[in-house]
């Protein structure tokens, strides 16, 4: 729909308005409609994802949308390998972040489950302590959603350890300025990553010596990227890009939220659900 990440980022710094969330819902619910399906791609199991997490941030109920169980799409396992690593990672961030139950799978389809959800992540760690999309090298991007995907499961001994290895190797490739980079590039979505990661398990990224380097932090980092008069750049001297403006504006909830000990970015718990109409 476009207005997911938007609409995320306004609710987790208290400013997203009435009149915004109804009119979000309203483009939600004309999507599910068009799709007649709880599955909004035929292979891309984020884009439920992503819309669950919009409409339970607007505070709307994921499972009745126009007459659909979103939740439903994310069920088969099967499906959400489909994206590879990606479906996983944000299925699980989607069902967590209103709590949700996994409605059944139909006959003949691998039913998800949340410890299955989180074993598919911890099996795709990369040998260096990271995840990717492809290949055996990490990607920053890749592992800071993991990590965040992960981060209501530290009780979990598996993941703790996992977590332990990520953080080491995220603070590996820490650049000297405090930022960070993804396929070859130092950018402001891989600072939003982390900062979103790092506070989802309690660390604070401008104080864990891990993450200070020559004493910059990740959040300098992706402050140098923004851009006079609002937004935020993806490449340092480039111009304002709305996909960096809406990374930063919400790594920027995510570090406020943390540092007024609120609850993570994605753990909406706290948001007010409305039921009918």
């Amino acid at each position: 729909i476009g207005g997911e990440w938007a609409v995320i980022g306004l609710r987790r710094a208290g400013l997203l308005t009435d009149e915004m969330a109804r009119s979000y819902k309203a483009a939600a619910e004309d999507y599910v409609r068009q799709a007649g399906s709880p599955r909004l791609h035929r292979a891309k199991s984020t884009d439920t994802s992503r819309t669950i997490l919009g409409l339970t941030a607007a505070g709307y109920d994921a499972t009745a949308v126009a007459g659909i169980d979103l939740t439903a799409g994310l069920s088969d396992m099967s499906y959400l390998r489909i994206q590879g690593l990606n479906g996983p990672i944000w299925a699980l961030i989607a069902l967590d972040c209103g709590g949700y139950a996994i409605p059944q799978a139909a006959e003949g389809e691998e039913q998800t489950t949340r410890e299955g959800l989180v074993s598919e992540i911890l099996s795709a760690q990369c040998p260096d302590g990271g995840w990717t999309l492809l290949g055996e090298a990490s990607d920053v991007d890749m592992t800071a959603m993991a990590l965040t995907s992960l981060s209501p499961y530290l009780e979990n001994r598996d993941v703790q350890a996992a977590v332990e290895r990520a953080l080491t190797c995220l603070s590996r490739v820490q650049q000297d300025n405090g930022g960070f980079m993804s396929w070859g590039t130092v950018n402001s979505e891989s600072c939003a990553q982390v900062i979103v990661a790092l506070t989802a398990l309690g660390i604070d990224p401008t104080a864990d010596s891990r993450f200070v380097k020559n004493g910059n932090t990740v959040l300098d980092a992706l402050t140098g990227f923004y851009v006079t008069g609002g937004g935020f750049r993806h490449t340092a001297g480039g111009e304002r890009n709305g996909m960096a403006t809406e990374q930063g504006y919400y790594a920027l909830a995510a570090y406020y939220r943390f540092a007024n000990t609120q609850t993570r970015l994605y753990d909406m718990s706290d948001v007010t659900i409305q039921t009918g109409g």
